[in-house]
């Protein structure tokens, strides 16, 4: 089964990505993950259906992320490519605009490397790839013991904590 890597620890992934559905017969059964515009043309029925999260694309927008009814179990932010960084840009959205508090999930082409930076921005959950080990990803949270610059995680550039 494939590992989630949640505030740092390592667990068994139980959810199921669904990128291409059209029905909600389609769904299989259990805990599912769904497209954005998915979630937006039947969110009553997810919503009722429970066990449902809803899986930006890198290229959402921030009148969608305004726009996003609530209801569903938390929000991935799909990676398809590690060279992308606009996943950054929208955790960082998320958390600081929006205010949103819950689970954000970083889904796809996620390197190790990332971890630290995508958990500085907001992100606290991590699809951890089948080519990657789950402890080397939870030790990789902790890179850096001082950063330099404000984010989500700490409010203050270095130079304002230094005293």
């Amino acid at each position: 089964m494939p590992k989630l890597l949640k505030d740092g620890e390592v667990l068994e992934n139980s959810w199921q990505t669904v990128v291409e559905v059209e029905s909600l017969d389609q769904l299989p059964e259990g805990q599912v993950i769904v497209p954005l515009a998915f979630w937006q043309a039947n969110a009553a029925e997810l919503k009722a259906r429970g066990n449902v999260a809803v899986l930006l694309p890198s290229d959402a927008s921030e009148n969608q992320l305004a726009e996003l009814e609530a209801g569903y179990q938390f929000l991935a932010i799909e990676f398809p490519k590690f060279a992308d960084g606009r996943g950054f840009s929208l955790a960082y959205l998320l958390r600081e605009r929006f205010a949103y508090t819950g689970e954000i999930r970083a889904v796809g082409d996620v390197l190790l490397d990332q971890y630290f930076y995508l958990q500085r921005v907001g992100v606290n959950a991590f699809e951890v790839k089948d080519d990657q080990n789950p402890e080397t990803a939870k030790a990789l949270l902790g890179t850096f013991t001082e950063t330099y610059q404000a984010s989500n995680d700490e409010a203050s550039p270095l130079f304002r904590r230094r005293g």
